[in-house]
């Protein structure tokens, strides 16, 4: 399967843009996951919610904790503009 474009914008500045395999994303009315190919789709950010990136297939999570922000999935890929990072583990 096709890698995910994603990246991670804060009003500061673009943490990450990369290919990675899927992202979990803490959607206001729950989790979901998004693969290369996803149906277009906008969602609001869970504040305190953690956004888990899947470098591989198989790889271990990298989580990342989100106060708030806006998720965009559309032909490009993934795009979370996040007001705020409390902690990239």
């Amino acid at each position: 399967m096709a890698d995910l474009h994603f990246e991670l914008v804060t009003p500061e500045r673009l943490v990450r843009s990369e290919s990675v395999h899927m992202v979990v994303v803490p959607g206001g009315e729950g989790d979901f996951g998004v693969l290369a190919g996803h149906a277009p789709v906008m969602s609001t950010i869970r504040p305190g919610g953690e956004l888990t990136v899947y470098a591989s297939a198989g790889a271990a999570p990298e989580r990342i904790r989100l106060e708030g922000g806006f998720a965009e999935v559309n032909d490009e890929g993934l795009t979370v503009l996040a007001e705020k990072i409390v902690e990239e583990a």
